[in-house]
């Protein structure tokens, strides 16, 4: 078979097997030296063993040479309910090869991408990952993306934005208490709740960089009511502002609306993909996934 070696054989060839729970430490700090040295090999490590528990068959896939972790393919997996039909999910989370590497980076892929009875989505493809992406069948999902600056505090009579965990805990119902519960351990990710009377509205949000400047809140899940959350976005766009949010990169897909006031259409937002036929477009959100889980 081929080789990246130089033509040495198999011999060389690395091996290619599925992340199991012995291999999250090894997998963690390859990904801290090699991805991103920012991310503490802790919080790797909660990328390949998420706080809802284990969901898929494995945490993704490893490349090994030599008994060392020389690639990896982390994956998150969820279930997700569409339209009251259970759809197991697997988010291709992070990925990385040594350099000498790089030709059997492919395996590691279709490794992922051969499991059956999956729907798979990538939130954050970069660089040529988005073309071979692409060619594997995954298709962009798109909509308009604004760039809106969050207001000064706002008056918001009979209005309550809060981050309480003991009123979310009480107020979320259904699936948005099951949101809360899988993500309240999850790093990157942040809880707003809205309450008009009995009626609520609930936001989940990272921080984002832009330019190196981490002051950008992006939507990863909109609960509750979309009008309640529409009329109160002022007072929320305050409260992220008071968080240290200048403003929000706001998905219409995600919340439903565009927020009013200052701000911009992007041009090219960040791509998101999916791989499969039972997630619609207008029903795939951000959280299970790294963007929850993973500040950077």
């Amino acid at each position: 078979m081929p080789s990246d070696e130089g033509g040495r054989g198999d011999a060389f060839r690395p091996e290619v097997r599925p992340i199991e729970a012995g291999d999250r430490v090894a997998v963690a700090a390859y990904l801290h030296r090699a991805l991103n040295p920012r991310v503490p090999i802790g919080a790797w490590g909660a990328l390949i063993a998420p706080p809802w528990g284990r969901c898929g068959p494995n945490s993704g896939f490893v490349l090994l040479h030599g008994g060392e972790v020389v690639g990896a393919y982390v994956a998150v997996y969820s279930e997700r309910s569409m339209g009251g039909t259970i759809v197991p999910v697997c988010n291709l989370a992070a990925f990385c090869v040594d350099e000498g590497f790089r030709a059997h980076g492919l395996r590691l892929v279709r490794s992922l991408i051969s499991q059956k009875g999956f729907d798979f989505t990538d939130l954050s493809p970069s660089g040529n990952v988005v073309a071979m992406n692409e060619r594997l069948g995954f298709r962009r999902v798109e909509g308009p993306t604004r760039l809106s600056m969050n207001p000064w505090a706002v008056r918001s009579r009979g209005l309550v934005v809060t981050d309480d965990p003991a009123q979310l805990e009480r107020v979320l119902r259904g699936d948005d208490s099951r949101v809360y519960t899988d993500h309240v351990a999850a790093t990157a990710a942040h809880h707003l709740l809205v309450r008009r009377g009995d009626d609520y509205a609930y936001l989940v949000y990272r921080r984002d960089r832009r330019k190196r400047l981490p002051v950008f809140a992006t939507p990863l899940y909109r609960g509750g009511s979309v009008d309640l959350l529409r009329q109160a976005w002022p007072a929320v766009g305050a409260a992220l502002l008071r968080r240290g949010h200048l403003a929000t990169l706001a998905e219409e897909r995600i919340l439903g609306f565009t927020p009013p006031g200052l701000g911009r259409s992007l041009h090219s937002p960040r791509p998101r993909m999916v791989r499969g036929d039972r997630l619609p477009n207008d029903a795939i959100d951000y959280l299970y996934s790294e963007l929850a889980l993973l500040k950077w």
